[in-house]
């Protein structure tokens, strides 16, 4: 494994916060609602920014660590999808007008990057002193995946989840928007508003998706700059992908099942991994192949239904 120097470090955090900055000070600078055609454009921009980073990582380290990244930064996509689904709830129950999301969605992946910074460096240090806990984050992956595989009994809802209670106890918050605001006055009184609390659930539900994803991109390298630049990457594209797929938010129905298998590939692979290390070709070529088998499945069925239904 290449050491990597803290100059290149501080030159990656450097880059990502700058990028940032010219997204929501030049770009995004006034709240307005997205359309499909500038979120698909901004998602070739973050995809096109991710694959140069990988023809980067390609001239600089070699072509194992190549593969790694891109197998990472493809995991991490993938997995995202899910968050996309989450986000569409939390905006639906709080009622969040689509001008505002944006900035919502911006400000949960600045705490985004923080968090799986944490968990990464959390993650990576354990294993690497306790070997054996591979084996635990590994059987972790695979109990996850087998729970994706498994019916939900009813739809998820919001209406007594604790954060949401938790957060409104701890903070006055106010009944209404005030624009795009956090922070409001009313009578006096300085309170939250609804859209605070929104942004309070975003960072939570991350939290709670680190912990499939960080595994499952340490199961592929416990390389640190490698698991962090791929998971950058998939977050920066996000908002992006949200705005972008919110209106199809049921077209690929089987990718769920594809994402429970890959992550019991991936912990069937940690766990077997002191008696047989699996080749990064393997794993690339097993994870693209079953995320797009399970894509063209999603469409076939689909066009089926609507036909058999025509």
């Amino acid at each position: 494994m290449i050491e990597t120097s803290i100059t290149v470090w501080v030159g990656f955090i450097v880059f990502v916060f700058a990028v940032l900055a010219l997204d929501l000070g030049v770009f995004h600078k006034k709240s307005h609602t997205v359309d499909f055609k500038e979120a698909i454009i901004w998602s070739v921009v973050w995809i096109a920014l991710a694959l140069v980073f990988s023809v980067i990582i390609l001239q600089w380290r070699g072509q194992q660590d190549f593969m790694l990244f891109l197998t990472g930064y493809v995991i991490e996509k993938s997995l995202s999808v899910d968050n996309l689904f989450v986000f569409l709830l939390i905006f639906s129950y709080f009622k969040v007008p689509n001008q505002y999301q944006h900035k919502i969605l911006f400000y949960g992946i600045l705490g985004a990057l923080v968090m799986r910074a944490a968990f990464i460096g959390a993650g990576i240090a354990i294993i690497r002193q306790f070997a054996w806990v591979i084996y635990i984050f590994g059987g972790f992956l695979i109990l996850t995946g087998i729970k994706m595989l498994m019916p939900h009994k009813e739809e998820a809802s919001l209406e007594n989840n604790k954060i949401i209670v938790w957060s409104k106890k701890i903070f006055p918050t106010s009944h209404d928007l005030d624009g795009d605001k956090f922070f409001t006055v009313q009578n006096g009184k300085r309170m939250v508003t609804p859209l605070f609390i929104t942004l309070i659930f975003v960072e939570f539900s991350d939290v709670v998706f680190a912990v499939d994803s960080i595994p499952a991109i340490i199961g592929i390298t416990d390389d640190p700059f490698l698991v962090f630049t791929s998971n950058v990457f998939a977050i920066l594209g996000l908002r992006s992908l949200y705005f972008a797929l919110k209106g199809f938010a049921d077209i690929f129905h089987y990718l769920k099942y594809g994402l429970a298998v890959i992550l019991m590939f991936i912990g069937t692979k940690m766990c077997i991994s002191h008696w047989y290390h699996t080749p990064v070709w393997v794993t690339m070529a097993f994870i693209f192949t079953i995320l797009i088998g399970s894509m063209l499945l999603s469409l076939y069925f689909k066009e089926k239904k609507e036909g058999d239904i025509a």
